[in-house]
């Protein structure tokens, strides 16, 4: 039972810094689809929720003590503004479990100053949608016979 503890603490704190992590490690440590969502999201909306209210203080944090003399618009600046434009805080919600970490998704979305209610229901539809795909397929994958005599 402790164990089993532990891998649900590791993998959890994992999820904390990087999403893809829990359907990857829960599937490894032979967690049931069920039980990779609930430490996928869980671990994932720890840090959005975390980091949404202390957002305003971390964005006054950033751009008074550590940056002020920083350029304004550098080309991952640039990047950035366009990804929102074109798909604004759904889609930065979207790709978060993907290409971001649930630390940058949350900040993207707190410079851009979305409603902290949006942040966190856009973020958790998101990470539970992803959580159930990515899950689901990885398990899937390991119940084909040839890679499950592949990884033993």
């Amino acid at each position: 039972m402790t164990s089993y503890i532990w891998k649900f603490l590791g993998i959890y704190l994992a999820c904390l810094f990087k999403f893809i992590s829990g359907p990857v490690l829960g599937a490894a440590a032979g967690f049931s689809l069920l039980e990779i969502v609930f430490v996928s999201v869980g671990g994932m909306m720890t840090t959005v929720i975390s980091l949404t209210y202390v957002g305003d203080w971390f964005k006054s944090y950033w751009n008074l003590k550590i940056s002020p003399n920083k350029k304004r618009f550098s080309p991952r600046s640039r990047k950035i503004v366009r990804v929102w434009r074109k798909f604004g805080p759904i889609g930065v919600a979207v790709f978060t479990p993907l290409f971001l970490t649930p630390i940058g998704g949350t900040i993207v979305m707190n410079a851009f100053n979305v409603d902290k209610r949006k942040i966190i229901l856009y973020m958790s539809i998101s990470a539970f949608f992803w959580a159930l795909v990515l899950g689901g397929s990885i398990n899937w994958i390991l119940s084909i016979p040839f890679f499950d005599t592949l990884l033993r």
